[in-house]
Protein backbone atom coordinates (compact mmCIF):
# COMPACT_ATOMS: atom_id res chain seq x y z
CA UNK A 1 0.00 0.00 0.00
CA UNK A 2 1.49 3.33 -1.04
CA UNK A 3 0.33 6.86 -0.26
CA UNK A 4 1.90 9.97 -1.77
CA UNK A 5 1.36 13.34 -0.07
CA UNK A 6 3.10 16.27 -1.74
CA UNK A 7 6.69 15.16 -2.31
CA UNK A 8 6.59 12.69 0.58
CA UNK A 9 6.01 9.04 -0.09
CA UNK A 10 5.18 6.34 2.45
CA UNK A 11 4.95 2.62 1.94
CA UNK A 12 3.52 0.12 4.40
CA UNK A 13 3.82 -3.65 4.06
CA UNK A 14 2.16 -6.33 6.13
CA UNK A 15 3.21 -9.93 6.62
CA UNK A 16 0.85 -12.61 7.89
CA UNK A 17 2.29 -15.89 9.11
CA UNK A 18 0.20 -18.95 9.80
CA UNK A 19 0.84 -22.62 10.31
CA UNK A 20 -0.37 -25.43 8.08
CA UNK A 21 -0.58 -29.08 8.93
CA UNK A 22 1.17 -31.47 6.57
CA UNK A 23 -2.19 -32.43 5.07
CA UNK A 24 -3.20 -28.80 4.58
CA UNK A 25 0.15 -28.05 2.94
CA UNK A 26 -0.29 -31.03 0.61
CA UNK A 27 -3.83 -29.90 -0.26
CA UNK A 28 -2.64 -26.36 -1.02
CA UNK A 29 0.24 -27.72 -3.08
CA UNK A 30 -2.23 -29.87 -5.05
CA UNK A 31 -4.50 -26.88 -5.76
CA UNK A 32 -1.59 -24.75 -6.91
CA UNK A 33 -0.26 -27.66 -8.97
CA UNK A 34 -3.05 -27.08 -11.49
CA UNK A 35 -1.59 -23.66 -12.27
CA UNK A 36 -3.11 -20.22 -11.85
CA UNK A 37 -4.63 -19.93 -15.34
CA UNK A 38 -6.61 -23.21 -15.19
CA UNK A 39 -7.66 -22.42 -11.61
CA UNK A 40 -8.93 -18.94 -12.55
CA UNK A 41 -10.67 -20.23 -15.68
CA UNK A 42 -12.67 -22.84 -13.77
CA UNK A 43 -13.31 -20.53 -10.82
CA UNK A 44 -14.59 -17.75 -13.08
CA UNK A 45 -16.76 -20.14 -15.13
CA UNK A 46 -18.44 -21.63 -12.07
CA UNK A 47 -18.26 -18.92 -9.43
CA UNK A 48 -18.09 -15.68 -11.40
CA UNK A 49 -15.44 -12.97 -11.44
CA UNK A 50 -16.78 -10.44 -8.93
CA UNK A 51 -15.22 -12.02 -5.85
CA UNK A 52 -11.79 -13.10 -7.05
CA UNK A 53 -10.92 -10.81 -9.97
CA UNK A 54 -9.98 -7.83 -7.75
CA UNK A 55 -7.36 -10.11 -6.17
CA UNK A 56 -6.09 -11.74 -9.36
CA UNK A 57 -2.56 -10.29 -9.25
CA UNK A 58 -2.17 -11.37 -5.64
CA UNK A 59 -3.55 -14.80 -6.55
CA UNK A 60 -0.84 -15.13 -9.20
CA UNK A 61 1.81 -14.13 -6.64
CA UNK A 62 0.40 -16.60 -4.11
CA UNK A 63 0.43 -19.48 -6.61
CA UNK A 64 4.01 -18.67 -7.60
CA UNK A 65 5.17 -18.52 -3.97
CA UNK A 66 3.38 -21.70 -2.97
CA UNK A 67 4.59 -23.53 -6.06
CA UNK A 68 8.14 -22.38 -5.37
CA UNK A 69 8.36 -22.89 -1.59
CA UNK A 70 5.84 -25.47 -0.46
CA UNK A 71 6.98 -28.65 -2.24
CA UNK A 72 10.43 -28.51 -0.62
CA UNK A 73 8.89 -27.94 2.82
CA UNK A 74 6.51 -30.89 2.39
CA UNK A 75 9.47 -32.98 1.22
CA UNK A 76 11.38 -32.07 4.41
CA UNK A 77 8.43 -33.24 6.51
CA UNK A 78 8.18 -36.50 4.57
CA UNK A 79 11.93 -37.06 4.92
CA UNK A 80 11.75 -36.44 8.68
CA UNK A 81 8.78 -38.80 9.02
CA UNK A 82 10.70 -41.51 7.17
CA UNK A 83 13.78 -41.01 9.35
CA UNK A 84 11.66 -41.32 12.49
CA UNK A 85 9.90 -44.41 11.16
CA UNK A 86 13.22 -46.01 10.18
CA UNK A 87 14.73 -45.19 13.60
CA UNK A 88 11.71 -46.73 15.38
CA UNK A 89 11.95 -49.84 13.22
CA UNK A 90 15.66 -50.14 13.98
CA UNK A 91 15.02 -49.57 17.70
CA UNK A 92 12.31 -52.24 17.81
CA UNK A 93 14.51 -54.81 16.12
CA UNK A 94 17.51 -54.11 18.41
Amino acid sequence: MEKIVGNAKAQVEFTIKFTLTKGEAQALDAIVGYGVEPFLKVFYEHMGKAYLQPHENEMRNLFARVKGDLPSEVHKIEKAEKAIKDALTEFKSA
